[in-house]
């Protein structure tokens, strides 16, 4: 099961029989048919995320070698929400969130980390469930089936790196625009008429989802509830968004899964691009000052 809302139903639903109720509050629906491909299927949508791309690297992303891949967690908060705010175009500020904000950020220190040829595609792709109002999708509550899409933002990355914060922030709003009940469905068809191909595994490629808003941390199994919610680890090319306090402030805890070279230069990038002004003179100064005393 990978989609968020039908995982959190089904915990839940176990939470409640844990807790003493006879049966979950509400009832699983398993009407997968309602979002099976059309007859005849009809690829009415640009669905970049399935494009076979171009690949210009020179491999070392290495993604087949888990021993080459290293994983780590970057915390967002209220100062670098702030900061990287600051770096955007006013038109911009009002209608961005802070999921959109962060995944620009990420794609674009990704990208510079890997060091991917200026002329190679590169795509980051946000999960998008159908559940709700944004997205007209009719579907029964209860469903258990999965309702999402990832449609893909593109770029080369030459652009994308030396372009200010805005350009990759508008392509990440653009492509999650895409989403609704026809897109859904043009996936549903695509996969059937395409055989279900696989997305990019190569370095060029990186896929986000937010779980903060997910509700894994409501579950309780009648022991309170839980001390972390949300999924352990970031899967290649897979990072997911969780809720993370940090003292006494509430943030986001993104984990990032990279070869060790590249998460090095990751962790400069991010760190260069939530710097505040004052903080990017004192550092400055700092090294200024170690290096006169050598």
């Amino acid at each position: 099961m990978c989609d968020a809302p039908g995982l959190l139903q089904f915990l839940t639903a176990i939470a409640e029989m844990a807790r003493g109720a006879h049966a979950p509050s509400i009832l699983p629906v398993w009407e997968r048919e309602l979002l099976f491909a059309r007859d005849p299927p009809r690829i009415t949508c640009a669905h970049h995320e399935y494009e076979d791309v171009i690949d210009h690297s020179d491999g070392s992303y290495a993604s087949s070698n888990p021993s080459n891949m290293v994983q780590r967690s970057f915390y967002f908060g209220a100062k670098e929400m702030r900061v990287l705010r600051k770096q955007i175009p006013p038109h911009l500020i009002s209608t961005c969130s802070t999921f959109d904000l962060i995944t620009a950020c990420l794609w674009k220190c990704r990208t510079l980390a890997l060091k991917i040829n200026p002329k190679q595609a590169v795509r980051v792709s946000c999960i998008v469930n159908a559940r709700g109002k944004h997205h007209n999708v009719r579907l029964p509550l209860g469903y258990y089936g999965n309702a999402f899409a990832f449609p893909a933002a593109v770029s080369k990355a030459e652009p994308l790196c030396k372009n200010p914060l805005g350009y990759a922030l508008e392509l990440v709003k653009k492509a999650k625009a895409t989403m609704n009940e026809e897109y859904l469905r043009s996936v549903a068809d695509l996969l059937v008429l395409r055989g279900r191909p696989q997305y990019s595994s190569t370095g060029s490629y990186l896929i986000v989802s937010d779980n903060t808003r997910a509700g894994f941390g409501d579950v309780n199994f009648g022991w309170g509830q839980p001390i972390f919610a949300g999924p352990a680890k970031a899967l290649d090319l897979i990072s997911f968004y969780v809720q993370h306090k940090n003292n006494s402030e509430d943030g986001i805890l993104v984990p990032m899964c990279l070869p060790f070279s590249a998460m090095e230069r990751f962790q400069q990038e991010l760190e260069r691009i939530t710097l505040e002004p004052n903080e990017d003179i004192c550092n400055n100064l700092r090294s200024t000052r170690i290096m006169s005393m050598m």
